[in-house]
């Protein structure tokens, strides 16, 4: 937060509130793809998990694109690329 420069306490903490919400949303994506491969990877709930994280994970990517891609700080740049690769490994994986 404090790279951002000059902002308000109140910006501060809904960027920092932000950055937490969408890392627990990630780990629950990993979680919750990881547990329904090692309960059964093969059952129709486990496919329903894998695609509605595909259609996550391109949510967020369209949306990093259309905010965060346009800043100059590189890990926001990385997002969009990363949340694609991640749906296309998981994508992959359940198909696979």
């Amino acid at each position: 937060v404090s790279g951002f420069g000059e902002i308000t306490p109140d910006n501060k903490r809904i960027i920092t509130m932000e950055w937490i919400v969408e890392g627990i949303a990630l780990i629950f994506i990993g979680s919750i793809n990881a547990t329904v491969t090692v309960i059964d990877y093969t059952s129709s709930i486990s496919l329903a998990v894998y695609l509605s994280s595909v259609v996550v994970l391109i949510v967020l990517a369209f949306v990093s694109f259309l905010t965060g891609f346009k800043i100059s700080f590189l890990p926001f740049k990385l997002c969009p690329v990363i949340f694609i690769t991640s749906a296309v490994l998981i994508l992959l994986g359940g198909l696979f």
